[in-house]
């Protein structure tokens, strides 16, 4: 399939370049230069994220279209139940620095900051969640 070589070639690119980043990231100094290695490689992060909710909602939405048209609303529903998942984290995000600590980070950075611990704490859950679930379900399959 064209498509499978496309997305080969483009995650070996993206690799090679991360690899290419981390180990520059080495030879200057994470703690060097005013940290420009640590701002590198988390705007480097960001670009990726970018790049692969880009890919989750463009080329899910060509299969979706070629596949099954009416299953664009069920992916407009999942990508509205994540944007709220996002605003609920954002809404409950203090963005207060951590006490003790010297950190030198604007009221925007550290509310980001904080939607994204809860982001990390909301998938932890719902993860643990969907495994005692699927074993619940199949626990109930298996006896019928």
């Amino acid at each position: 399939m064209k498509l499978n070589k496309i997305f080969k070639w483009g995650m070996v690119g993206l690799m090679i370049i991360s690899l290419a980043l981390l180990v520059w990231g080495f030879i200057v100094g994470f703690e060097t230069n005013d940290g420009k290695a640590t701002d590198v490689l988390l705007n480097w992060a960001y670009i990726i994220i970018g790049i692969a909710i880009f890919a989750w909602i463009v080329i899910g939405l060509v299969v979706s279209i070629q596949n099954d048209p009416k299953s664009i609303v069920k992916m407009g529903i999942v990508l509205v139940g994540v944007a709220v998942v996002c605003l609920i984290a954002y809404l409950l995000a203090k963005g207060t620095p951590v006490p003790g600590t010297s950190v030198n980070a604007t009221d925007g950075q550290l509310k980001l900051t904080d939607t994204i611990l809860n982001l990390t704490y909301i998938a932890g859950v719902a993860a643990i969640l969907a495994i005692i679930v699927g074993e619940v379900r199949m626990a109930i399959a298996n006896k019928k």
